[in-house]
């Protein structure tokens, strides 16, 4: 892209260090979560369809629901000690897990121990996630000017789904080709190893060493993060977690239970679902070029709002896999999520409390949001069929609008000249901003 060629080469050494950590992390995360319906027959004791899909929810969940925990445990070193430090820690939790779940003996070996050490390995997983996507986002954040932070923040997003794209189709090669399934998290403990010797490499935020002297140099009360902005940033996190289980677990349930799909063909099928997700994180990414972040999401929110309207009816009418897909790339193309408004967000929050305050509501917003979709979603299908998909979604969009309309308030009153319509030019942009500088 061209917004990278007009980085200082720290800033692009920043950038692809993040990059290539985020896209190593990120694979490791989403490899159990793709062969899920794999793993959890040999981890997990076999029982009857229901409480299969209330074990497949646990481990899903766990990833989650301790999330909280590891940001504020990362979320005081970020604003504490660095965000260096924090994104190297992240990546070698990430590399052990993997490495005892690659070597971890089955349920069939060793009982229910095999189900309690994987989902402890999927908690440090959780942990370890918790503390990379938000913190890279917020190093970028910091690290790189406007106007190209938007899209140079929103890339880190495509790198995410580019490591969940790498861990399906590795998944899916595996299991197709008849390979042990143990190859594919030796090669994801290797992937972690390397990211976090690169990581090391990286150089503390001017931001953050600029607020620390800051803070060395002054006394008096500390900045607080304001209470609207906080509820906005967790609404607007809660909407992802509900579409991307939609399309990755609710729907791998459909397809193997009324279509008799195995795990092989639904690690397949997941496959084709992530590449539509990369390709929206890339689609947006550009748009964010040319276009005010908030204005997209707003779009987005409209198309998600109607989308999840039609979702029951068309459900309920799909007697075909193929067209089951297209329902799963829609839910997935319009999905709910800060990208590409991360880095408005962000600077909304006080620099020596904008890890912590970010990645604890961002966590919170999932752990909520993944327990309600794990557990809550089986028993309101089975009460109210489709329809019980509402209880979720229709708040979630609400939720969702609100929030973007009080970060629009907050940009127009911190930043009252720099707007970008969408006929602004980048380097109409970056004259504005000289102006008000």
């Amino acid at each position: 892209m061209a917004i990278f060629s007009s980085l200082s080469r720290q800033q692009k050494e920043a950038v692809g260090l993040l990059q290539i950590g985020t896209f190593l992390e990120y694979f490791d995360l989403m490899l159990y979560v793709h062969m899920a319906v794999l793993l959890n027959e040999l981890f997990f004791p076999k029982t009857d369809p229901h409480t299969a899909s209330l074990i497949a929810a646990f481990a899903f969940c766990s990833t989650y629901v301790l999330r909280p925990v590891g940001a504020l445990l990362f979320g005081w070193v970020g604003d504490n000690i660095g965000r260096k430090p924090t994104v190297v820690i992240t990546t070698i939790m990430m590399a052990v897990s993997c490495i005892v779940m690659a070597n971890l003996p089955t349920y069939a070996q060793i009982g229910i121990s095999s189900a309690w050490i994987i989902t402890i390995c999927r908690i440090m997983q959780g942990l370890s996630a918790m503390g990379e996507v938000i913190g890279a986002e917020i190093y970028l954040t910091e690290a790189i000017p406007l106007p190209h932070r938007y899209p140079v923040v929103s890339a880190i997003r495509i790198v995410d789904d580019l490591g969940s794209v790498f861990a399906i189709a590795v998944a899916s090669f595996v299991t197709l080709a008849g390979m042990n399934w143990r190859i594919a998290f030796w090669i994801g403990a290797c992937i972690a190893v390397v990211g976090s010797i690169a990581r090391v490499r990286l150089r503390e935020t001017p931001e953050f060493i600029a607020a620390k002297q800051k803070k060395i140099r002054r006394s008096g009360p500390a900045e607080k993060v304001e209470p609207r902005t906080a509820v906005a940033y967790f609404l607007m996190h809660c909407g992802y977690p509900i579409f991307f289980f939609f399309s990755f677990i609710f729907c791998a349930s459909i397809l193997k239970n009324k279509f008799g799909y195995s795990a092989e063909q639904i690690i397949h099928q997941n496959l084709i679902i992530a590449l539509v997700a990369l390709a929206s994180d890339v689609v947006y990414t550009m748009l964010s070029k040319y276009i005010f972040p908030l204005k997209i999401l707003t779009v987005k929110v409209y198309c998600a709002f109607v989308l999840s309207l039609l979702l029951p009816f068309l459900l309920n009418s799909i007697e075909d896999p193929v067209y089951l897909l297209i329902v799963q790339c829609f839910v997935i193309f319009f999905a709910l999520g800060g990208m590409p408004g991360s880095a408005v967000f962000l600077v909304n929050f006080p620099v020596l409390k904008r890890f912590k305050s970010a990645t604890f509501l961002y966590a919170a917003a999932y752990a909520v949001m993944s327990t309600i979709n794990s557990f809550g979603l089986i028993y309101l299908v089975e009460f109210f069929g489709n329809y019980g998909l509402y209880v979720i979604t229709i708040p979630t969009c609400i939720g969702f609008y609100w929030s973007i309309n009080h970060f629009k308030k907050l940009h127009n009153q911190n930043q009252p000249q720099f707007q970008t319509p969408l006929s602004t030019h980048p380097n109409e942009i970056k004259l504005n901003e000289t102006k008000l500088a």
